[in-house]
């Protein structure tokens, strides 16, 4: 069984970082591809990015390409989400994913298991 994670959400002026965390604490096999999605308030949840199982290849939302890196370690079943240059539309409860399939999806339905969420709040 899978069990996501995440940390690292805060309140954080706008053009500052953060760097999200996802544990899977419960996997038993995998890795898995995994990604992460975010819900603004009053907006659907919608995809950021999707990192390969290996880690080397990854695909990035043109909403925030340029500023958000997706990145994982695997010996520590832990992936990243390096958020740079943060704006006030960031603002967000931002889910990491997993998928037990074979496609890096920017589909909600693609994926499995999900974590609770961790808030980001950009204040500008």
């Amino acid at each position: 069984q899978v069990q996501l994670v995440e940390s690292g959400g805060g309140l954080v002026q706008a053009g500052g970082s953060l760097r999200l965390s996802c544990v899977d604490s419960g996997r038993r096999s995998g890795p898995y591809i995994m990604a992460w999605f975010r819900q603004g308030p009053g907006k659907e949840r919608e995809f950021v990015a999707v990192i390969s199982r290996t880690g080397d290849v990854t695909n990035t939302a043109g909403s925030v390409k340029g500023r958000f890196t997706i990145s994982r370690d695997n010996a520590k079943n832990t992936m990243y989400l390096q958020m740079n240059s943060l704006k006030s539309e960031d603002t967000a409860v931002y889910y990491c994913a997993a998928s037990s399939g074979d496609t890096m999806g920017l589909a909600m339905s693609g994926y499995d298991y999900w974590g609770q969420g961790t808030q980001v709040t950009v204040s500008s």
